[in-house]
């Protein structure tokens, strides 16, 4: 059998949930899929997801490391910077950046310090 991919879902650590859901569901507009406590008040494991994006959040402490970065192949990065522009979210404010690799580069600093680097390839207009 042929080794293949299917898909990558970077986990990324939290620390509140309310924080975490403000950030991801409230600013970014992604939506809860599932939630899960693998025992009684314990931590947190969700998933959320927009747009063919999926990630999973966690609150267990052996799950990633705060501060990890997640690079996003994307289009419509200046639609998205356009519909969190607008909502004024008090604790991130982030431009869009042209890259040296030809992108135009979104990123976003969730409230544990994970990035989230959403690019868009700039197309080339050869004219012949």
């Amino acid at each position: 059998m042929t080794v293949a991919f299917q898909q990558t879902i970077p986990i990324l650590r939290i620390f509140d949930v309310a924080k975490a859901k403000e950030f991801y569901v409230d600013y970014l507009g992604m939506v809860v899929d599932w939630e899960h406590h693998f025992e009684e008040g314990g931590p947190l494991y969700l998933q959320v997801s927009r747009a063919g994006l999926i990630l999973h959040l966690s609150e267990h402490h052996g799950d990633s490391s705060p501060g990890a970065s997640v690079f996003v192949w994307m289009t419509g990065v200046e639609a998205l910077h356009a519909e969190i522009a607008a909502k004024n979210y008090a604790y991130n404010r982030p431009g869009i950046e042209k890259t040296f690799y030809d992108s135009l580069c979104l990123k976003l600093v969730d409230p544990f310090r994970n990035q989230l680097l959403l690019n868009e390839e700039i197309k080339q207009d050869f004219e012949t």
